[in-house]
C-alpha cells in the first residue's frame, strides 16, 4: 500500500505520538495532522483533508456528531473510530454515524495496521472480537450488508459450519473432513470467537441467522485477513 495521509485525533498525547511512530515505522501512512478534540478533527478535515483519520471517541466534544459531519461534508476522508470503550453500542453508533472502521485501543499493532489498510482501500473494518454482535445490532441495512464480511470464514471453517447445520457431531465432522476430533474442537473455539457464541448450540444459531435468517445474507468464505466490502 502506498503511503497515505493520516490524521490522528486523540485526547491523549502519548497515544498520538505512539501511533505516529508506529505508522512511520511501517511506512504505510504519513501523519499530516494531529489534534486532541472534536473541533480539531473538523478543522483538520476542512483545511487538510487527509485520506484517513483515526478519531478517539472520547475526544472532547461530540465525536459522533463530528464523524457524521465529516462523513457528510468530506466523504473522501475515511474515519477509524479508535477508543478504549469496546462495547457493541459504541461501535454501532460510530459506524452508523459514518465511521469506516472501529478498533478498540486494546487491539494489537497488526490490527490497527490492518484496519488502516482495509479502510484506505474503501472497505469497512470491525474488530473481529465483537464483529458478529455489531452486525446483528446495526440498524442501517446498507452498513450491515458491507459489515457482514467482517465474518469471513476460512474454507475449513465454512465446511464445519455446513456440517453443524445438518446436525453432525464432532466425531462425524472429523471423519467427513479427514481431520482429528481435537482439530474440530479447535475450529469450534475459533468459530465461537468469530460468532460471539458461548457454546456449540449458539454457534449453530448464529450460523443459521447469518446464512438464512433476518440478515438475509451469505457468510463469505476467505482465508484472507478480515476486511469489509
Amino acid at each position: 500500500m502506498n503511503s497515505i495521509s493520516l490524521a490522528v485525533v486523540d485526547s491523549h498525547p502519548i497515544t498520538i505520538e505512539g501511533l505516529a511512530q508506529l505508522f512511520a515505522a511501517q511506512d504505510t501512512c504519513h501523519i499530516v495532522a494531529k489534534g486532541s478534540t472534536s473541533q480539531d478533527a473538523l478543522a483538520i478535515a476542512e483545511q487538510i483533508k487527509p485520506a484517513l483519520m483515526v478519531l478517539d471517541l472520547a475526544a472532547p466534544g461530540c465525536s459522533l456528531g463530528t464523524i457524521s459531519e465529516i462523513a457528510s461534508k468530506y466523504p473522501d476522508i475515511k474515519i477509524i473510530a479508535f477508543t478504549a470503550a469496546s462495547g457493541i453500542d459504541y461501535a454501532v453508533s460510530a459506524l452508523e454515524a459514518g465511521a469506516r472502521g472501529y478498533v478498540p485501543k486494546s487491539c494489537g499493532l497488526d490490527e490497527i495496521f490492518s484496519a488502516a489498510k482495509a479502510v484506505a482501500a474503501g472497505d469497512i473494518y470491525i474488530s473481529q472480537n465483537f464483529a458478529s454482535g455489531v452486525i446483528t445490532a446495526l440498524k442501517n441495512a446498507s452498513v450491515r450488508k458491507i459489515a457482514m464480511q467482517a465474518l469471513k470464514l476460512s474454507n475449513r471453517e465454512d465446511q464445519i459450519i455446513q456440517l453443524l447445520l445438518v446436525g453432525k457431531t464432532n466425531k462425524e465432522i472429523a471423519s467427513r473432513l479427514g481431520i482429528t476430533e481435537k482439530t474440530v474442537k479447535h475450529y469450534m473455539t475459533v468459530l465461537m470467537q468469530k460468532l460471539s457464541a458461548r457454546n456449540r448450540v449458539e454457534v449453530v444459531i448464529a450460523a443459521q441467522k447469518l446464512k438464512h435468517g433476518s440478515l438475509g445474507l451469505q457468510i463469505k468464505t476467505s482465508s484472507q485477513p478480515i476486511s469489509l466490502n
